[in-house]
């Protein structure tokens, strides 16, 4: 079945009439119909009011933008096909960030507003995020390993409060865990200021998951060459270091990067505290001129031009691993 599937995907014949018909049944659901009736920021014809419409010009409106639309990506998808591949991505991203623009553009934002508050938003929210994240990250790899290796211990006990924690941070929501440590702790006497409580709850969360990643890099590392250094008279501690884990790093930076992203994003839970990081920072100046989506959507795009620079880096670190596999 699966097999019919790839075979009829690679036919242009069947591939394209079933791109139309999934973008018009999208579009159709989504219901442009203002974009007829003259009533939408980008209304297209603006000839039919919308009020007195009948069952059937209610349809032909909503079905007209679908269809045309939908023809518009096929045929843009075909002529891209006849571009070199490079040429193809980089006109793709051009039209959807156009596509964005114009979506932003359609909630007539005051870019004055934004203006004048963006030194706040990137000198403050934004370098703290990345503070907290960073720090995080850093704190989160050392619990990491400590996890994993006892994870793979033989010792009872270890394993045991490895597997418990693991399973708690996993399991139980972030935002949970900062309240439990930020207001928790204080009752048997430990009081934390809001960045460290942040940083320790995001440390602990991530490093939760990053122990599963260890895990499965150290044990991605082919059994013999333990074996190997052990029979030339290494220790357990220099084998691990110096022959397991330079291995295991181009099987645990990738995932690791992707961790550090989402921890990105997820840095904005602290702002239940009071830090002054990106999102605290987009609630409060929106609620102080009543431009919630101006600031909503600066932070968006600030929090995307962040994790998109850390993807580049990740590709190049990424790179930089591959090469040395090969040689």
């Amino acid at each position: 079945m699966l097999d019919l599937l790839f075979e009829g995907w690679e036919r242009p014949g069947i591939r394209r009439p079933f791109l139309f018909l999934l973008f018009f049944g999208l579009l159709f659901w989504l219901d442009l119909s203002a974009w007829t009736t003259g009533e939408g920021p980008f209304a297209l014809f603006g000839v039919v009011p919308e009020e007195g419409l009948g069952e059937a010009s209610a349809l032909a409106a909503r079905a007209l933008p679908a269809a045309l639309i939908a023809g518009f990506l096929i045929l843009d998808f075909w002529l891209l096909s006849f571009l070199p591949l490079l040429w193809q991505i980089g006109l793709v991203w051009g039209q959807l960030l156009a596509t964005f623009v114009l979506f932003v553009y359609a909630f007539d934002l005051d870019i004055p507003y934004i203006v004048e508050r963006l030194p706040i938003m990137i000198g403050t929210g934004a370098v703290l995020t990345i503070g907290v994240s960073a720090a995080s990250i850093f704190f989160a790899c050392f619990i990491a390993l400590a996890g994993a290796l006892a994870r793979l211990s033989n010792s009872g006990p270890a394993y045991a409060i490895a597997t418990f924690y693991i399973s708690f941070f996993r399991g139980t929501p972030l935002l949970l865990q900062i309240f439990l440590i930020y207001l928790g702790l204080p009752q048997f006497g430990v009081h934390l200021e809001a960045v460290p409580a942040g940083i320790l709850a995001l440390s602990l969360c991530y490093g939760a998951y990053l122990a599963e990643i260890f895990r499965a890099g150290i044990q991605g590392v082919p059994y013999g060459q333990g074996e190997a250094a052990t029979s030339l008279g290494l220790s357990r501690s220099l084998t691990l270091r110096k022959i397991v884990l330079p291995q295991a790093m181009k099987l645990i930076v990738p995932p690791t990067g992707n961790q550090f992203i989402a921890m990105l994003k997820d840095s904005s839970l602290v702002s239940v505290m009071g830090v002054l990081e990106l999102m605290y920072l987009a609630r409060t100046q929106g609620r102080a001129g009543f431009r919630y989506f101006e600031m909503l959507i600066t932070a968006a795009v600030i929090y995307w031009v962040i994790s998109f620079c850390f993807e580049l880096v990740q590709a190049r670190i990424e790179r930089h691993y591959g090469k040395a596999d090969k040689r």
